[in-house]
């Protein structure tokens, strides 16, 4: 069923390969963002600060589906444009589902559940340690609650780590390309013990885009591969496989104190909707 989905965020690296994938499956995108050149220009795109708009739903055309993945400052857990933001976040939700939107589609991160080994599930409960991370379980309860009250679909969409080498991105992969094309032989790196969950670029932005382009599978989905890998194996391979003539330098840096030994999500709600 083709469905007309407003995009936020689509100029960043995560929104230009969803809006992609979307656009792939036939469904109507309006896409929008502070700049558009990055977005595909099969999509509607819309430049503009999202949280300036008086009346979004009225003005981005009247979306069945909100997709939104606008979050500044991703991955700087202690900025304070977590808290500074999070009321803009609130009332574009809240006033979304109020106009009468079909189903309100949000971005989260398994930084919202705070410390924790083992797999996470929609029933994890949470107790995060960062802004980041708090701002965003903010963001979920406060959706969740506004959907229910307002008889929208609701569903998060929790990310882990992304693997891409787009050097335009702020994950360790992002960096060790741009390092790369700087013509640098040495990334200062931590030991790279710690077990996470990753997901290569092209996945994620199909996982996140067959997600909602369904309805049977609602509520919180884990946008996760299943499977705990050590950081330092994947990077490894991530450079091999890229032929990249650069070395890790181990113990440059030590573990966030706050990140998980050994973390991953469980991928049975999205094998569902992608095997479907």
């Amino acid at each position: 069923m083709t469905m007309k989905i407003l995009v936020t965020g689509a100029n960043g690296y995560l929104g230009q390969g969803i809006v992609k994938e979307l656009l792939d499956m036939g469904q109507k995108v309006i896409a929008t963002d502070f700049a558009t050149q990055h977005i595909d220009s099969r999509a509607t795109r819309i430049a503009c600060n999202l949280f300036d708009v008086e009346d979004p739903y009225s003005y981005f055309g009247k979306p069945d589906v909100l997709l939104h993945l606008a979050w500044r400052d991703g991955f700087k857990h202690y900025s304070d444009a977590h808290f500074d933001d999070l009321p803009k976040h609130y009332h574009l939700v809240k006033s979304m589902a109020e106009a009468g939107i079909k189903r309100i589609a949000v971005m989260g991160s398994m930084h919202e559940i705070g410390f924790f080994e083992g797999s996470i599930n929609e029933n994890t409960s949470s107790n995060p340690i960062t802004p980041y991370g708090i701002a965003k379980l903010a963001l979920r309860q406060a959706t969740e609650v506004i959907c229910a009250q307002k008889g929208v679909e609701f569903q998060w969409l929790r990310g882990y780590y992304i693997v891409g080498n787009s050097k335009y991105g702020c994950s360790i992969f992002s960096k060790i390309t741009a390092a790369v094309e700087n013509g640098e032989k040495q990334f200062p790196f931590t030991m790279g013990q710690n077990q996470y969950d990753f997901v290569d670029y092209d996945d994620y932005c199909r996982d996140v885009a067959a997600a909602v382009c369904q309805d049977n599978i609602l509520g919180i989905i884990e946008i996760a591969s299943g499977k705990p890998e050590k950081l330092a194996d994947r990077v490894e391979r991530f450079i091999k496989s890229n032929n990249y003539d650069i070395k890790l330098l181990y113990g440059a840096f030590p573990d966030r104190p706050y990140d998980s030994k050994a973390v991953w999500g469980d991928s049975s709600k999205i094998e569902n909707i992608i095997n479907k």
